[in-house]
């Protein structure tokens, strides 16, 4: 007997939120239930075929399944947990899907506070770019017990081609926090070493060329390197130095409550915290190599 498939809401219709509501849209058999405070968002959703809610409530009234995508942990909470949110307009048994990127510590809060509501939670943070959005290959970490994950990876598999289960609730963060960090670690390191190659006499295309034939070669060399900062292109509306810093906070704060002390991060965090002094706020993060030509 075939398995009735759930009603679904989504939350947060924003540069990554409305690519995924879309594919979902489009790819789920049943009604998708939008909501967003941009009308605009929700108009723009709600024309591929998604049916426009105007509240919270609306939303968990409809859905069996509600997937987020907010700016951050802050966020997160308040809808979950605030007044009427989601805690207190949900039915029992409702299952919320976070795809936001958080602090651990606020996603396994976010959790506990559901599941007083009688309702489970995954966190779910997404990696990849608003194209990869919009294509529905993204790479999606997640957080849920097994038996959670095996109820939302086909629908998570809508948005992503690669699904990972990383652990217990909150170990999807913990692998996105690892990885963002990476990358904006390595995208500083080559943005010195470009400015370094370049006062040394090597044109920027050939160093990164040479480079991504050898042991430097990496993911941030060819995408960041070759795609934004080698031709000066930081298109707007994407990832800026502001959400970089968020980010990075998340990790300096679960480094320190593992007993590690976070230098690397560190370091990184100072040159994005300088970026945004020094005007580069609102621009896509590899415009940091302005910062370390200007010295």
């Amino acid at each position: 007997m075939q398995t009735k498939a759930p009603a679904i809401g989504f939350i947060g219709l924003g540069v990554m939120g409305a690519p995924m509501c879309g594919n979902v849209v489009r790819k789920h058999p049943a009604p998708v239930h939008a909501f967003d405070l941009n009308l605009a968002a929700v108009r723009d959703v709600a024309a591929q075929g998604a049916r426009a809610a105007h509240s919270i409530a609306e939303v968990t009234a409809t859905s069996d399944i509600v997937f987020l995508s907010l700016p951050g942990g802050r966020q997160v909470s308040e809808v979950c947990l605030g007044k009427e949110g989601i805690a207190g307009t949900g039915k029992r048994g409702l299952i919320v899907v976070d795809l936001s990127t958080t602090g651990v510590a606020e996603a396994r809060a976010v959790g506990a506070g559901l599941a007083a509501a009688g309702m489970e939670f995954s966190d779910a943070p997404v990696a990849r770019t608003r194209a990869a959005a919009a294509a529905g290959t993204l790479s999606i970490m997640v957080g849920a017990s097994p038996v959670l994950f095996a109820r939302i990876e086909p629908l998570l598999r809508y948005m992503a081609s690669d699904v990972t289960h990383c652990g217990a609730l909150g170990c999807g963060q913990v692998v996105k926090l690892i990885n963002n960090t990476l990358v904006f670690e390595h995208v500083v390191a080559l943005a010195e070493l470009m400015v370094v190659g370049a006062r040394a006499g090597v044109a920027p295309e050939i160093l990164l060329q040479a480079v991504a034939k050898g042991s430097g070669d990496s993911f941030v060399l060819r995408n960041h390197g070759m795609k934004a900062m080698l031709p000066r292109r930081f298109p707007e509306r994407s990832f800026p130095p502001e959400y970089v810093l968020k980010d990075l906070g998340y990790t300096i704060e679960l480094a320190q409550s593992c007993g590690v002390e976070p230098r690397l991060p560190a370091v990184a965090q100072s040159y994005y915290q300088a970026a945004v002094a020094k005007g580069l706020g609102g621009r896509y993060f590899p415009a940091i190599i302005e910062l370390i030509e200007e010295g």
